[in-house]
């Protein structure tokens, strides 16, 4: 029930979906006798969403999150383990042209490759079901695992886990897997400004891991005033922000999460 929830709130908490909806109400009721509400929906629609798209906004409502958890640096040891969450592959792409499709997010797939040549001992745990509310949707998990073995990663040091549909999910059935020991070292690669949901999920799940952040989306504080140049861009990267803070709060007050914004 979480789940359908979560994902029926995603659809309105993201600003395009809002704002087209907006417009289209003011679409339909031209037709009515509330010509001047509908041309005041429409034109506000219009306004918010050029704001939404070339503004700064964006840049403004990621970059908290983006900077939450520092780079990881080698001086804090080897991992024993690395979790890898899903995001980075279009399942239904990928099982339609029988061949790997990664999307903008593709660094966490590039990054875990990198860990696992660097620290060959680490178990990879590649964390991620099917997202959509399809009961046929295909998981991601084993596709992603399809993709780091083409880049070198070895077979038996990596497990799919395609049970999970969300954060939380990522976080549960990922410990039941790696089952660490008291003191283990296990890194978290997921996008930066992912990050900060996906380690209150951990920590609640009881599952101590260190941030590996990876798909940075601006550049530091420089970027909250540097307007975009493209309105699909601009709106992406809104969407993404005021997702990832609509599920923060919804996590904490659902008591899915202890910490609202965890800190490193």
């Amino acid at each position: 029930m979480f789940f359908i929830f979560s994902k029926t709130l995603g659809f309105f908490a993201l600003p395009s979906n809002v704002l087209m909806t907006i417009g289209l109400v003011g679409l339909v009721l031209l037709c009515t006798r509330f010509r001047q509400l509908a041309s005041w929906l429409i034109v506000t629609s219009l306004v918010l969403i050029a704001f939404a798209g070339y503004s700064p906004l964006g840049n403004i409502l990621i970059l908290p999150l983006e900077q939450r958890f520092p780079p990881w640096h080698p001086s804090q040891g080897p991992p024993d383990g690395i979790v890898v969450l899903g995001g980075a592959i279009l399942p239904d792409l990928s099982i339609a042209r029988g061949a790997v499709a990664l999307n903008g997010s593709a660094e966490s797939i590039t990054a875990t490759a990198e860990l696992a040549r660097r620290y060959p001992a680490a178990r990879i745990i590649v964390s991620g079901g099917a997202a959509a509310l399809r009961f046929d949707a295909p998981a991601e998990a084993p596709i992603a695992v399809r993709e780091l073995a083409a880049l070198g990663v070895a077979t038996d040091r990596m497990t799919a886990e395609e049970q999970s549909r969300d954060t939380i999910e990522n976080a549960v059935f990922s410990r039941l897997i790696a089952q660490p020991n008291p003191g283990a070292h296990w890194l978290l690669v997921t996008s930066a400004f992912h990050m900060p949901r996906a380690i209150a999920a951990f920590r609640a799940a009881g599952f101590p891991v260190e941030a590996y952040p990876v798909d940075w989306r601006t550049r530091g504080p420089a970027d909250v005033t540097r307007p975009v140049g493209s309105l699909p861009d601009g709106l992406t990267m809104t969407d993404a922000a005021v997702h990832e803070w609509a599920e923060l709060l919804v996590y904490r007050l659902s008591g899915k999460t202890t910490e609202l914004f965890p800190r490193p």
